[in-house]
């Protein structure tokens, strides 16, 4: 794989598999190497999360199963030009594994991308990357946001802050891939934050 072209998402079991799917279509479309990894390397159960009329809440339902390429003990961040965290449940535990935090962290000290939309965020919360830093995320994780010193952006749909990115929700696709495209092929609209 060519080194520069890949791109690290890091997922478990319940990631949403809209956001798994989507990202990895995406990227293979504009010519990049989508990389999954796991905790272990393994076919996942993913999930759909969605509204029902009258909760108060999401639901969440059994989605698409796909395998990871790669474990966490394989990640070198340095054969990756940068890392994505797609949202779902997955988030919720992946943030407790010293690995995944280890990897997070070394992307950033190496100065790359590092891109989260939705549940993601948690990630970047545990990692202690969001003080000071304006942070689009799903609406429940913005106390986790604010808490650790982020800046919890509203009403766009995603933003960026230096080298991180961050989306709201799989419905921010469209503003989020737009910012995500910009920073990977190094246009001048990556600079900007977006706001639609």
């Amino acid at each position: 794989m060519a080194v520069g072209k890949k791109i690290l998402i890091i997922t478990g079991d319940a990631g949403e598999s809209f956001e798994i799917l989507y990202a990895s279509h995406r990227l293979r479309e504009e010519g990049y190497i989508p990389v999954i990894a796991a905790p272990t390397v393994k076919r996942m159960n993913l999930v759909m999360h969605d509204f029902e009329p009258g909760w108060d809440t999401y639901v969440e339902r059994m989605g698409y199963i796909i395998e990871s390429d790669i474990s966490f003990d394989e990640v070198d961040p340095a054969e990756y030009t940068a890392v994505l965290m797609p949202g779902g449940r997955a988030p919720e535990y992946l943030r407790n594994d010293e690995r995944v935090i280890k990897i997070v962290k070394e992307f950033l000290a190496s100065d790359k991308y590092i891109f989260a939309i939705c549940h993601g965020s948690q990630i970047l919360v545990t990692a202690g990357l969001v003080k000071n830093k304006k942070i689009a995320c799903y609406e429940h994780v913005k106390s986790e946001v604010e808490a650790c010193g982020g800046i919890y952006i509203t009403p766009d749909e995603a933003v960026k802050d230096g080298k991180i990115v961050t989306g709201k929700t799989w419905q921010s696709h469209p503003e989020f891939y737009k910012i995500v495209f910009g920073c990977l092929k190094g246009s001048k609209e990556a600079v900007l934050n977006t706001s639609m």
